[in-house]
């Protein structure tokens, strides 16, 4: 009982995580229902070597993988060059505006990059469990953040472009 009880109290991190990976409530409740599922239906199958709520982000993870493979988010690819900047636009609701804007060039990451900022940035995983998470080694994760955080800079008028990377990683793993 004690593993289904952590997988419950799991829920509102899965449920946040899986939202901003999708951009799409719906999808995202989808793609949680659909980790909950198989991790009940296989927690016998859990060896019991860390939390469970690593082991339940393993699954939601390669489960969003798997749907993106067979059926990408249409324009998830965008070259940086094709992206219109715009000027931010002053008002009293700048903040929601910049927040936005925030929110916009993050989906435009490429998937892999998009992965490891929000399970650091969103969750504030340590980088030694984001990359434990994504099943990559650290030194890994830590280039696909500082390609994401130079490309979020570009894209939201705060960087040159002259430090942004394009494209995807070039190796999953």
């Amino acid at each position: 009982m004690k593993v289904l009880d952590e997988i419950e109290a799991a829920i509102p991190a899965l449920r946040r995580y899986a939202r901003a990976l999708m951009r799409d409530r719906d999808r995202a409740d989808d793609l949680v229902q659909d980790c909950l599922e198989r991790a009940v239906a296989s927690r016998h199958l859990w060896r019991g070597d860390g939390p469970v709520q690593a082991w339940l982000f393993r699954i939601l993870i390669n489960r969003y993988r798997d749907l993106q493979r067979r059926s990408p988010l249409p324009g998830h690819l965008v070259a940086i060059e094709d992206l219109v900047s715009e000027p931010a636009q002053c008002g009293g609701q700048e903040g929601a505006l910049a927040l936005r804007e925030v929110q916009e060039a993050i989906a435009r990451l490429p998937v892999d990059q998009r992965e490891a900022l929000l399970i650091v940035a969103l969750e504030g995983r340590s980088f030694e469990e984001a990359a434990s998470l994504l099943d990559i080694p650290k030194g890994t994760l830590m280039s696909r953040l500082a390609r994401a955080r130079a490309t979020l800079r570009v894209l939201t008028g705060r960087g040159t472009g002259a430090e942004v990377v394009p494209g995807p990683s070039r190796g999953r793993r």
